[in-house]
């Protein structure tokens, strides 16, 4: 692990106790792994604009984690959506190694990293589809969907609406809380709760947008 260095595992460790998320020894060695995937084919393909390796354990990897709460309360399958560079469907697969996690992307480039992440790190509970979020067409719903930095919350909601039913809950990743964009939201969407998430080592602020389907 060329680019890892101890500091970033120390790192992990740390932010990972602050947000009480227990890590694996395997979940560990598995979520540094993806850094270093992360780091090397950032290079070529463009997935984040973080480019500093130093960065990344808080800005990717821990903000990931700091969902982890709130998928822990249900839902066996799991959507990402817009997943870019794998955040937070791939972390998330990591902790989750029971549930199905399936990350869409309509880049190329983006969805080829992804397949590689899953052959890597051997994770069998990770699909990776290449395709236009409004084009694809599950066979049933799924329990939960995330987005991180993905779109506003009217388009993200618009976009994925077939992709859930009154059971779904839809989580978005968010920096400032939104509140114009809650404005706009669909009237068949409803805002179950806004969680301020402390993101270890993120100095700018970071909100979970947890919104549900009304009938």
């Amino acid at each position: 692990m060329s680019n890892v260095t101890p500091a970033h595992a120390d790192e992990l460790d740390s932010g990972a106790a602050e947000l009480s998320v227990a890590l694996s020894n395997t979940q560990k060695q598995q979520l540094l792994a993806y850094l270093q995937l992360l780091i090397k084919w950032n290079k070529a393909y463009n997935l984040t604009a973080v480019r500093n390796p130093d960065e990344m354990v808080s800005r990717h990897l821990l903000d990931s984690l700091s969902v982890v709460p709130y998928v822990a309360e249900g839902g066996e399958r799991w959507l990402d959506v817009g997943s870019g560079g794998g955040m937070p469907g791939i972390p998330l697969a990591i902790l989750f190694p029971e549930r199905a996690f399936t990350l869409l992307d309509s880049n190329g480039k983006k969805t080829r990293f992804l397949t590689q992440v899953k052959l890597e790190l051997q994770l069998a509970n990770l699909e990776v589809i290449h395709s236009r979020v409004e084009q694809y067409r599950p066979e049933r719903p799924f329990d939960g969907i995330t987005s991180r930095a993905f779109s506003s919350l009217a388009d993200f909601t618009s976009w994925t609406r077939h992709l859930g039913d009154d059971d779904t809950r839809w989580l978005a990743m968010k920096g400032v809380q939104p509140d114009d964009e809650l404005q706009a939201l669909p009237d068949d969407f409803s805002l179950r709760s806004c969680e301020v998430l402390k993101v270890p080592g993120c100095q700018g602020q970071r909100h979970l947008l947890i919104l549900r389907r009304t009938s």
